[in-house]
């Protein structure tokens, strides 16, 4: 994509389309990429060329498909979620566990020894912004 970007060719020839992508919504990204920098693109086994308008007429209905697609996706994600919450499912991450008072403290101590928060981190199995912020918090 670089190289379209920059003009190095005129046309792109592919033996099939899943050669060429992953799937069909990366395969119309790259077509319409292609179309607004002027690139042709043809694919011999699916005898699709853009250049003719039956194979513009194709990839039109390819972007239509793929679009149902994304929307389908996301619909289902939807509803999926609605599921969880109705059976009671946490979404989202665990909540962090609570600094005593005694850990920020410890936490400080170590922080003035220099550790880095990384290593706060792992010496006292707590996130790195976790420990960050309760030196940080601890100060003010």
């Amino acid at each position: 994509m670089t190289a379209a970007h920059r003009r190095r060719f005129d046309g792109v020839v592919v033996w099939k389309f899943d050669r060429f992508a992953r799937s069909t919504s990366h395969l119309l990204r790259a077509l319409e990429t292609f179309r607004s920098l002027g690139i042709e693109f043809a694919s011999l086994s699916e005898a699709i060329d853009t250049t003719t308008p039956a194979g513009k007429m194709v990839f039109t209905v390819l972007g239509a498909v793929a679009e149902l697609e994304r929307s389908l996706i996301g619909e289902r994600v939807r509803a999926g979620l609605r599921n969880a919450k109705a059976k009671g499912k946490r979404l989202g991450r665990p909540p962090l566990r609570e600094l005593t008072t005694a850990d920020v403290q410890r936490l400080r101590r170590d922080r003035r020894k220099g550790l880095s928060f990384e290593r706060l981190a792992r010496n006292h199995r707590v996130s790195v912004w976790t420990a960050y912020y309760a030196c940080k918090k601890a100060k003010a």
